[in-house]
């Protein structure tokens, strides 16, 4: 049995949904893609650990991003690190508005980045919510 590749292993680890947004892959009508959660030019590696899945709203959106400046306090603050930040303590998807609720500094500073809560996001978001894809 072969060992999975690098990319089966990030979709698998992120159960097949952008780990930002939480949107579907198989909704996507392609592949996520992989993003460098600290990008190579921050010291960022190579590694699975160091890779989340993105949609390509949430990836194009990020860049090389590593944080941005928060819209309560104006000091910088991180952007949300899959690998080390749990979901539900930084956001809360409201289902009835389709609109992903920051939590915390780091949650408002990854929407606001990543322009999660952008209204064509927030439409497709609802159509999803609609059918269960989400």
């Amino acid at each position: 049995m072969r060992e999975p590749t690098l990319r089966q292993l990030i979709t698998h680890r992120a159960k097949e949904q952008c780990e930002y947004c939480h949107y579907p892959q198989n909704v996507s009508g392609g592949v996520l893609h992989l993003d460098h959660i600290i990008p190579p030019k921050h010291g960022g590696s190579d590694t699975a650990d160091n890779f989340a899945l993105a949609c390509q709203q949430c990836n194009l959106k990020k860049r090389d991003k590593i944080q941005g400046i928060s819209p309560e306090t104006g000091k910088a603050v991180r952007l949300f690190h899959p690998r080390i930040d749990d979901w539900n303590t930084h956001f809360r998807l409201d289902r009835r508005t389709g609109i992903i609720e920051p939590l915390t500094d780091i949650g408002r500073v990854t929407v606001q980045e990543l322009g999660i809560n952008e209204p064509e996001q927030v439409a497709v978001r609802l159509r999803l919510l609609s059918v269960h894809f989400m």
